[in-house]
Formats: structure tokens, C-alpha cells, sequence
């Protein structure tokens, strides 16, 4: 498998420190520690072994991954299996995407108050969508729905 042109670890390497330094005050420590397992993973910084081909001999070092829940290249097989759990659930009905997006002058209040305003956001997003479902005017039923926290 070829390595991508450009990684998220590359970013981070590139410019991480100083976007750290520029928003130390609004990061917590948990910020900081997944930024530094991205960079991390699967390099020697977290040991390696050899593995070696049964057929023809062929050795390559492999290196140990960081298995961080947010780590792009720990997370994909992860997020494959995920994708495919939630696809077997699917009634054969038609579904929609409907997106919620905070302003994003919000931000730092919404660093600072998570739990509060994430609470806040998916039960006013699931009561709007209740809502405008049972108006008879628009769909005029009962729905089911299925939120998810997207952050950048």
C-alpha cells in the first residue's frame, strides 16, 4: 500500500507547534496529547517489529500504531466496521442528511462549555426536526433520527 502524498501527521508536524502556541488558551491538555499520538503513530518514537514474508523471505519493519480514538490512520478499519454495523440497521426507507452547524464565533464558548452546549444542541436539533416532520404541511409523521457529533 502506497503512503498518501500528505497525512494529518504531516500537518501537525509542519505547523502543530505553532497553532498550540497561538491557542494554548483555549486547548486542554487532551488537545495537545492527540495531536502528539498523531504525530507518533506508526513511526519508531512508538517501537516497531520486523515482519517477515512466509513465501520468499521478504522482511519489512512495521511500525506500532497509537490507537488514539481520533487518529486518522489507527481509526479507518475502526470506522469501516462502524459504517457497515450502522448499514445493517437501515430500514428500507429513505433517509436524509440534515446538518446543524454552531456559528462559529461560538467556538471558544463552546471549548469552554461542552457538555452544556453539545447537550443543548442535539436537543434543540432533535425537537426542530420532530417537529417540522409532524406539521402536516410538510411531512406529517412521527420520525426517528439518529444524531452525531461532527468537530473540526
Amino acid at each position: 500500500m502506497s503512503r498518501p502524498t500528505l497525512e494529518v501527521a504531516d500537518i501537525i508536524r509542519a505547523s502543530g507547534s505553532s497553532f498550540f502556541e497561538r491557542h494554548a488558551s483555549r486547548l486542554a491538555y487532551q488537545h495537545r496529547k492527540v495531536m502528539d499520538a498523531i504525530v507518533r503513530c506508526r513511526t519508531a518514537a512508538l517501537g516497531g517489529h520486523r515482519d517477515q514474508c512466509l513465501r520468499c523471505g521478504h522482511q519489512a519493519i512495521s511500525y506500532n500504531s497509537c490507537r488514539n480514538r481520533h487518529c486518522p490512520k489507527c481509526q479507518g478499519n475502526a470506522r469501516a466496521k462502524w459504517l457497515a454495523a450502522r448499514s445493517a440497521e437501515l430500514l428500507p426507507v429513505p433517509y436524509f442528511h440534515v446538518v446543524f452547524t454552531l456559528p462559529h464565533k461560538l467556538s471558544t464558548f463552546v471549548l469552554q462549555y461542552k457538555r452544556l452546549l453539545y447537550d443543548l444542541l442535539f436537543r434543540s436539533s432533535a425537537a426542530t426536526l420532530i417537529d417540522v416532520a409532524r406539521n402536516p404541511k410538510h411531512l406529517g409523521a412521527d420520525i426517528g433520527l439518529l444524531s452525531v457529533l461532527h468537530t473540526c
